[in-house]
């Protein structure tokens, strides 16, 4: 019992260190850009888009295409940074627990 009352009191210290963890990715922003930096985003920690930066010359109505496809590709690479830096915290939270292959936090 004594092992399961360690596991308890770590899980809490646990969830109060995810919780905090969560508060500070939310107020995190990410740039991704492309089109070498023609077109730039920012994102926040949970994915939303804050603001969208598009270079004046792009903006050709017969090349709507074009400029459409930059502006998910700078999406998506602001997207990526968030989600690996968001990665790194749950690495350092989890630091020292063994958890089985494949499981995530949170649960």
């Amino acid at each position: 019992m004594k092992n399961l009352g360690n596991l308890m009191k770590q899980a809490q210290q646990m969830q109060a260190k995810m919780a905090e963890m969560q508060g500070k990715v939310e107020q995190m922003e990410a740039s991704g850009a492309s089109g070498g930096g023609m077109v730039q985003v920012t994102v926040n920690g949970k994915g939303d888009l804050r603001k969208l930066k598009i270079d004046p010359s792009l903006l050709v109505p017969e090349d709507v295409e074009v400029l459409e496809d930059l502006v998910v590709a700078a999406f998506s690479d602001a997207k990526s940074k968030v989600d690996a830096t968001m990665q790194a915290e749950m690495q350092k939270l989890t630091g020292g627990l063994n958890l089985p292959a494949g499981m995530k936090l949170p649960f």
